[in-house]
């Protein structure tokens, strides 16, 4: 008589219990060892990377600008200003046709790393353009150690021309003051008057990355012209390089 296959055992609910598990084999002897994998990091992701880059770029050329107007409106010469500041500043044109007083080209880009004090004579230099001059000079040495920060710059259209005596007197003595021509429309373009008032009538600061900041009032007084520059060189302190 054929054996009758076994039944599994009933456990004592009366359901047939889970057959007994195989044997699982054993590792071997010897020391268990472990597969470590390195975990890959994430990469920042490049187009974020670079607006970061971008926008630390452009805080970067901002900060100078933003310094001078915050020591010229939020520290002490809100309401106390005596010049008016330009808003916004007019970038130096780097294609101005500038050449010496002995027609030899001069960039533009030449100028920047300096503040400069600059003066348009924009006729014949008669004895208010004169005074102008010799105020310009006077406000360099008047700043006292600081005044090697601060270049003197005279732009002459091409149709006015100085006295051989004038061009002696800014180039020859003391510090010299930079004279150069360029085409009047070119200038008038950068540098504006008052309403009312010409070109010669102002004095124009211009900071060490080449933007037009600052115009006096014209026919200005010294003492009062000095303090607005020294609180706009001083925003800057770290952005020009004493002689240049």
């Amino acid at each position: 008589m054929n054996a009758m296959p076994e039944r599994p055992h009933a456990d004592h609910h009366g359901h047939d219990a889970a057959p007994a598990p195989t044997d699982t084999p054993l590792p071997p002897d010897g020391p268990v060892t472990l597969a470590v994998h390195s975990v890959p990091m994430p990469e920042l992701d490049p187009p974020k990377r670079s607006r970061w880059t971008l926008w630390l770029v452009l805080l970067t050329c901002a900060a100078p600008v933003i310094a001078s107007y915050f020591s010229f409106y939020v520290l002490d010469l809100r309401g106390k200003a005596y010049s008016d500041l330009i808003q916004p500043t007019r970038d130096l044109p780097s294609t101005l046709a500038l050449t010496d007083l002995k027609g030899a080209p001069v960039s533009a880009d030449a100028l920047k790393g300096q503040w400069l004090l600059t003066y348009v004579p924009d006729r014949a230099c008669d004895t208010g353009c004169e005074r102008m001059l010799f105020m310009q000079r006077q406000l360099r040495e008047m700043l006292g150690k600081d005044r090697d920060r601060l270049d003197k710059l005279v732009l002459l259209p091409d149709d006015v021309a100085l006295t051989p005596a004038q061009v002696d007197a800014l180039t020859a003595h003391g510090a010299p003051a930079t004279v150069l021509r360029a085409p009047r429309a070119a200038l008038e373009g950068w540098l504006m008057a008052a309403p009312g008032h010409r070109l010669g009538e102002h004095l124009f600061l211009v900071d060490p990355m080449g933007r037009w900041m600052l115009r006096s009032p014209a026919t200005p007084e010294p003492s009062p012209l000095k303090k607005d520059l020294e609180r706009l060189m001083r925003a800057n302190a770290g952005w020009d390089k004493p002689g240049r």
